[in-house]
């Protein structure tokens, strides 16, 4: 399995998504997730996107089809569980996911298609979860800034409890750290360079 896309927590309307467009980052089309109460600005790279996501329907978020994911924990503002979700792809054809997951199907899927969400996920990690279909987007994906893939992520989390199954089995690399934080990688960091958001994202790009 591969990485499809990579969500953080942010503010309603997501306005962190300026720090990363004066970076030098071409913002793609953002959208909303009727049912599931939430909406999101995008950034697409040629393998993987990144994804600003937000709570904006609360009585949605919090519904009993919505609540077992946890997002309302993870999206909320003064929240304390990780503020990441990392979404896999399979590789190949058939490829089901490494992980125990569980169906989730919100109203904005079509019939008959499911989100396979991991199982036994403590919300001091990222949300964890699988998609049979992903990677086919029409979306801008040259930067100013000159990044093209993501090639390496790396997680820092205050917890030092016993990862999940599908921790172990991202293939990402983790680290205790102060506070939630994501490293990102990108073109096997061939400048050399990096680029600190904090405070705005809990996020750094080394490239």
């Amino acid at each position: 399995m591969q990485i499809d896309h990579i969500f953080i927590r942010v503010q309603p309307g997501g306005p962190e998504a300026e720090a990363l467009k004066a970076f030098g980052l071409t913002e793609g089309s953002g959208n909303t997730h009727p049912g599931q109460g939430t909406a999101n600005r995008r950034f697409f790279f040629a393998n993987a996107f990144l994804e600003l996501l937000w709570i904006a329907n609360e009585d949605e978020v919090r519904s009993p089809t919505t609540s077992p994911t946890t997002l309302s924990e993870r999206l909320a503002p003064e929240g304390t569980a990780s503020p990441f979700g990392i979404c896999f792809r399979p590789s190949e054809a058939g490829e089901v996911a490494d992980f125990e997951t569980w169906d989730y199907q919100p109203a904005y899927l079509p019939p008959g298609m499911a989100i396979g969400i991991a199982a036994n996920t403590p919300l001091t990690e990222p949300m964890w979860f699988f998609v049979s279909k992903g990677g086919q987007w029409q979306q801008p994906i040259h930067h100013a800034a000159g990044l093209r893939e993501i090639t390496g992520i790396k997680v820092f989390s205050p917890s030092s409890g016993q990862a999940s199954q599908a921790a172990r089995s991202s293939g990402l690399t983790f680290a205790h750290g102060e506070q939630h934080l994501l490293e990102i990688s990108y073109d096997h960091e061939v400048q050399g360079m990096q680029k600190d958001f904090r405070p705005a994202l809990p996020l750094i790009f080394k490239y």
